[in-house]
């Protein structure tokens, strides 16, 4: 599977990516893309800040390397498509059978949309998703930024989270907008830290042209191990089905026949 999770910000997206790559992790190798520049992906998935990779983004000298950019400002030549093949390898860390990769975010500074650090990003993205044979997690910010069109024809599909309120709904249809206009037409909606059968119904009730394709309980142990920057392997079986169900609904959909045995 090759999966994009997106919402806004404290919807759970970030728990939601992690604990789907642990799911997916028993099936076959995963890498965990944090694609979000407010991201905090590696806390998720229980890897300490020593070991959290350094932003791909960031690396000044590698994005010279692969483009050929010498210099900054009006006029910089580069490489459109830069070599990345062998990154994954070697700027991801493992998570307990999860590979996290950090993408990290362009300082834009006045250089605009078109950038070194822009190509290695989109290059990358497009490598992990429509070359690299292993399931890809990648945990979005709204605005789907790293996503280019080429890139997007790789996305199996994206997983817009909401949680009981308005403002994550409002988010999620803006989400559904951006994702068709660059080519992603299979979207999902995935309805988090719901209490009771009443929130459910309402949030359902707001998407009569999406496909809500599961849903996730509250988790009083998620919210706890959030509050202390712990992982999302908490000892939690209805939150866990609830994730395992969704898996199997997407595999199911998808056609991907991904399920762990």
């Amino acid at each position: 599977m090759k999966l994009a999770v997106v919402g806004k910000g404290g919807v759970g997206k970030t728990t939601l990516a992690a604990a789907l790559a642990r799911w997916l992790s028993r099936s076959g190798p995963v890498v965990a893309v944090d694609a979000d520049p407010d991201g905090n992906l590696a806390a998720a998935l229980g890897i300490p800040p020593e070991r959290v990779p350094e932003p791909i983004a960031g690396m000044r000298d590698l994005i010279r390397e692969r483009t050929g950019a010498r210099d900054e400002g009006a006029g910089l030549m580069f490489k459109l498509n830069p070599e990345v093949a062998d990154l994954p390898d070697r700027f991801s860390v493992d998570a307990g059978g999860v590979r996290l990769l950090v993408l990290g975010t362009v300082e834009l500074g006045g250089k605009g949309c078109m950038c070194p650090e822009g190509a290695v990003l989109k290059a990358l993205m497009q490598h992990l998703l429509l070359r690299v044979p292993d399931h890809v997690i990648l945990d979005m910010e709204a605005g789907l930024e790293h996503m280019g069109r080429a890139s997007a024809s790789g996305v199996d599909a994206m997983i817009s989270v909401v949680e009981p309120g308005m403002r994550s709904v409002q988010t999620a249809v803006r989400i559904q907008k951006l994702a068709r206009d660059i080519g992603i037409q299979r979207i999902f909606v995935v309805v988090n830290k719901v209490s009771d059968a009443n929130q459910r119904e309402a949030i359902l009730r707001c998407f009569d042209n999406q496909l809500v394709i599961g849903t996730l309980p509250f988790s009083a142990p998620l919210a706890r191990a959030d509050l202390e920057g712990r992982s999302v392997d908490v000892d939690d079986r209805a939150f866990q089905e609830a994730v395992g169900r969704l898996g199997e609904a997407l595999a199911s959909r998808l056609g991907c026949g991904t399920g762990p045995g």
